[in-house]
């Protein structure tokens, strides 16, 4: 069953303020029940390890301003995320561009290594073509286009190199600096392995439902990047050899503008499922107080849906479920009487 606030049985990962966390904790129930009911789809075990049960699907609604926690299951199980990964990808780099005064439209190299990509290239980019930083955001925000995700990876990350006199793989250098992303967010269960989300050899990244809706509220405060997310279309260009190629990049989120959804990202891999993080914004609440002063309180639910048969129904679903949920607790005070019901994450810039 989905667990909603009044429950009792689910407890989150809650930061503290210096980036330390209480431990959370899962209702545990017997294997053989779990497979007997088609809970759990398989039980996998590598070499010197013992990987978690992972259930069908994990889902996890929350308020983004307040922390309200209203929907969760299995969102502490440890599974792949596919094109979600992007979401990292995304504000990563948007964070390196604006530490570093670097405008969106400056022009990057694709690299040799998306030649070995495989999957979604919506622009048909090659090595050697010529692409901005904006434009390749958006397909591989919008379009979730690999190549130009991989292309935005390695510039970012020889950037890096550049700065700090090292050498190496550019995209192994993007990559550790979106683990030290997840890190400051408190994304204890999470190992990011691509830019990408694409499943790779020895090399498997893995996250929670929770842990991604954490990145989703960090991310969805940048106002370039729920700006990139919430298009439905955008007419692009990037150079191949001599020659400007023009493209419009579609979203795959087609939930877009229905019950107030905004963003964010879609993704899809056999390993992974259908995945779908989504962002529904309301108007702000105002209140007029006794000192004639008005307050505003933003309303925003983030929306995580792992490993589903029907991500686009099941969101739809469940945002509407968090919205009433959300709309309960506010008529019955806003109140939260347990760490357990509150998702609270950090600003990785108050952390240095």
């Amino acid at each position: 069953m989905p667990w909603s606030p009044s429950g009792v049985d689910f407890r989150v990962v809650v930061p503290l303020r210096k980036g330390l966390y209480f431990p959370g904790n899962l209702r545990i129930f017997p294997v053989l029940n779990c497979l007997r009911a088609g809970i759990v789809t398989a039980i996998l075990l590598s070499p010197g390890s013992i990987l978690p049960l992972i259930a069908r699907e994990s889902y996890f609604v929350v308020e983004a301003n307040s922390g309200r926690i209203l929907l969760a299951e299995g969102s502490e199980q440890r599974r792949p995320v596919a094109s979600l990964t992007k979401v990292a990808t995304g504000i990563v780099a948007l964070d390196w561009a604006k530490a570093t005064g670097t405008d969106l439209g400056v022009e990057m190299l694709v690299p040799p290594s998306v030649a070995s990509l495989g999957g979604s290239n919506p622009m048909g980019l090659d090595p050697g073509d010529r692409i901005s930083l904006r434009n390749a955001l958006y397909s591989a925000l919008m379009g979730s286009d690999n190549s130009a995700a991989q292309s935005i990876a390695h510039h970012v990350g020889f950037a890096l190199q550049q700065a700090r006199g090292d050498t190496g793989d550019p995209v192994k250098v993007f990559v550790a600096e979106m683990n030290t992303l997840a890190g400051a967010l408190g994304m204890r269960h999470t190992r990011f392995s691509t830019p990408h989300g694409l499943y790779v050899q020895r090399s498997k990244g893995y996250s929670t439902a929770t842990d991604m809706a954490r990145l989703c509220i960090y991310a969805m405060r940048d106002p370039g990047f729920a700006f990139f997310v919430k298009q439905k279309s955008r007419a692009l260009s990037f150079r191949h050899r001599e020659v400007t190629k023009a493209f419009r990049v579609q979203n795959t989120n087609r939930l877009l503008g229905r019950m107030q959804i905004n963003g964010i990202k879609t993704g899809l891999t056999s390993a992974a499922g259908q995945c779908l993080a989504a962002s529904s914004e309301l108007q702000p609440i105002v209140e007029k107080l006794p000192d004639g002063a008005t307050r505003l309180t933003p309303r925003r639910l983030i929306c995580i849906v792992l490993g589903s048969q029907d991500r686009f129904g099941q969101t739809e679903t469940l945002m509407g479920q968090g919205w009433n949920l959300y709309n309960q607790w506010v008529e019955s005070g806003a109140v939260m009487t347990s760490v357990s019901e509150r998702l609270v994450v950090p600003d990785p810039a108050t952390q240095r």
